[in-house]
């Protein structure tokens, strides 16, 4: 009996083992491939501050271009 249960035990613990490590391994390389989505993200992508600071630049030339378009009909009304 018990010369039966020793290798049923043996193969199961090692069945065991390898799943666990065909688990990890997969769960590392995943863990790898969303630390380099992340590095690129983080490449490509402009800071918030930075994004503020071209959009408060793009709302100004926009301004003055609405003033120079309103100076161009008031001409155009008066004459």
């Amino acid at each position: 009996m018990i010369e039966q249960i020793i290798p049923l035990l043996i193969a199961t613990v090692t069945g065991g083992a390898v799943l666990v490590n065909r688990m990890h391994n997969r769960m590392h390389c995943i863990d790898s491939r969303i630390d380099k989505l992340e590095l690129r993200m983080v490449e490509s992508f402009v800071p918030k501050t930075e994004f503020g600071q071209a959009m408060e630049r793009v709302e100004l030339h926009m301004l003055r271009i609405e003033e120079k378009l309103d100076k161009l009909v008031e001409k155009k009304c008066n004459t």
